[in-house]
């Protein structure tokens, strides 16, 4: 594992209790990093706590709902006053069904978690980080979001319309010490598998050249270089970790 300098930071990772987000908070605090973890689980909260350990706090948020994220900030920063890195991980994937039959409350859903709740995480945290003119913010997106998957039409809408937020909020905080990034793996196997069907995750690795899935670590690494402060030149740029899938 490369060594990444992240001593003294601390980061907000939502959707930390598991998958990418757990993976990543274990990256940055291997990297001298602290981490608070937010999540909509406390009980999944309270037992990735125990498994990472010391310089891990928590706290619930539902970061689909405005209120619960500002709250979740005013206790975040209660606990520590600097915010140096937000990572966005939570998401949710939907049903895997056609455009004609999908939910309109799943696509809500959707959308609820994958963008509003990012656009409201962002939202609240960055005047803090403006403050210290100094911040860094990634954004979890998805190959999805630039190709659009079929039958997964609100999972590859919400993942485009992050990519496009992260180009606009990176755009307007160039002028200061705030970078806005965002990743777009390929289908990493974590326990957002358990909500697609058989077919579609065949479909997703029938698409990588690798022949394989990505690994919550590799995702990992590419994050936690974008948490620290040698990323100074990127902004609003999107880096893929998709086997070869992608390749624009």
């Amino acid at each position: 594992m490369n060594q990444l300098d992240l001593a003294s930071r601390h980061a907000v990772i939502t959707g930390g209790a598991a998958g990418l987000g757990f993976a990543i908070a274990q990256r940055l605090l291997a990297s001298g990093a602290s981490v608070t973890l937010w999540d909509l689980d406390s009980q999944a909260l309270a037992h990735a706590a125990g498994q990472l350990g010391a310089g891990v706090r928590t706290v619930a948020v539902d970061v689909g709902d405005h209120a619960s994220v500002v709250r979740a900030v005013r206790q975040t920063v209660a606990q520590a006053p600097v915010i140096d890195a937000l990572v966005n991980s939570a998401g949710v994937t939907g049903p895997n069904v056609k455009v004609w039959d999908y939910p309109p409350e799943a696509w809500q859903q959707v959308m609820r978690v994958n963008l509003n709740g990012l656009f409201h995480c962002c939202r609240e945290i960055v005047p803090l980080m403006r403050e210290r003119n100094y911040g860094r913010i990634v954004n979890i997106a998805s190959v999805a979001g630039k190709d659009g998957n079929p039958n997964a039409s609100a999972y590859s809408a919400s993942k485009a319309a992050v990519i496009a937020l992260t180009k606009s909020l990176g755009k307007e905080l160039a002028d200061t010490g705030v970078r806005v990034n965002c990743v777009t793996p390929a289908a990493v196997k974590t326990a957002i598998f358990d909500q697609m069907s058989p077919e579609h995750i065949a479909f997703m690795l029938s698409k990588i050249p690798m022949g394989r899935f990505g690994t919550p670590e590799e995702v990992a690494a590419m994050v936690g270089w974008l948490c620290t402060e040698e990323c100074s030149f990127s902004t609003g740029a999107v880096f893929d970790l998709s086997g070869g899938r992608s390749t624009y």
